[in-house]
């Protein structure tokens, strides 16, 4: 599933990485706990957090995750946007609850296979 259906069925708004939207994702991982996104994600995943810090940022970088998405209203600070933008990290944003948020993404297609939590 592409990001920008990604955004579409979460009824997400897109804060950074526009240009990504044709990325295919592949599975989903929900997780707040940073170690459990290390221990467990592998290729071609987006990211579901209600945690807003930097760290949600630089974990997705070093697990190679392209796509983040705020849950539950969250809004990302410039700091995390900016280090988004540096990465080359999309970053969403969705009223939606992480576990609303999972359920919509699993009835459009996308899976935990092989990603985490």
């Amino acid at each position: 599933m592409k990001i920008s259906e990604i955004s579409s069925v979460l009824e997400a708004e897109i804060i950074t990485g526009g240009q990504n939207s044709d990325l295919e994702i592949y599975s989903a991982c929900g997780a707040d706990l940073m170690s459990d996104v290390m221990a467990f994600v592998k290729e071609n995943v987006v990211l579901l957090t209600g945690l807003i810090n930097p760290q949600v940022v630089r974990t997705a970088e070093m697990m190679d995750i392209k796509v983040i998405v705020f849950v539950r209203g969250k809004t990302p600070t410039q700091e995390i946007i900016d280090l988004a933008n540096e990465k080359g990290i999309t970053i969403l944003t969705t009223k939606y609850s992480m576990f609303i948020a999972s359920g919509k993404l699993y009835e459009a297609g996308i899976t935990g296979r092989g990603g985490c939590c």
